[in-house]
């Protein structure tokens, strides 16, 4: 592995993630390391604009455009980005190519083969050295959901598609050696902290 690697973070609404993915971010300055982070959507400036009308409640998107939206953000974060820094610097990604697998295959019932056909198109062989992924379980998404004070399109899904999103996430995991699976229901924050912090030291 190299000592710049590729760093995802997963998982549903409400799981974690973004808490997970600053503990790293934390790290990574107290020990000088050089990093980029991006997300997805979003990335460079005009990923940021796809970002805003992927998650803009106001919008009812159809799966497809949906799937392509995400294509089009990540297109230009590897072009822009991820090529530029790649073992240069650490990269640390807020979602990636899981997500898509999770939410719009698993999630939303898209042919995986379209999903993995277009996705090795954009980013070829390209794949995260580690994933974190986080989990929830159903009441404590329906309960920090309630908590938020503004909640974008993906927030506002029934939760059986929560569930069968993780579900999805649960089965990627099975078939990759490099996730760490991290329980929001069962650790708590220094737990998570010292799990996400030990496997940087290792890696990097």
């Amino acid at each position: 592995m190299s000592k710049y690697p590729v760093i995802t973070f997963e998982g549903i609404e409400t799981s974690g993630k973004s808490t997970n993915l600053n503990t790293a971010i934390k790290y990574l300055v107290k020990k000088k390391k050089s990093f980029i982070k991006i997300r997805e959507p979003g990335g460079n400036s005009f990923s940021e604009q796809i970002r805003k009308l992927l998650l803009n409640k106001k919008f009812k998107l159809n799966k497809k455009t949906d799937l392509m939206l995400f294509f089009a953000a990540r297109s230009e974060n590897f072009e822009k980005i991820i090529k530029k820094n790649y073992k240069k610097k650490i990269i640390l990604i807020d979602r990636f190519t899981d997500s898509t697998i999770a939410y719009q295959h698993f999630g939303m019932n898209i042919d995986f083969n379209i999903i993995k056909i277009i996705n090795k198109f954009l980013i070829g062989n390209f794949k995260p050295d580690i994933t974190f992924l986080s989990t929830v379980n159903t009441n404590n998404l329906k309960s920090r959901l309630k908590k938020r004070l503004k909640l974008n399109r993906y927030d506002k899904f029934k939760l059986n598609f929560y569930t069968k999103v993780q579900k999805g996430y649960y089965q990627i995991s099975k078939k990759n050696k490099n996730y760490i699976i991290i329980d929001s229901n069962k650790k708590s924050i220094s737990e998570v902290k010292k799990i996400i912090i030990n496997k940087l030291k290792k890696i990097i």
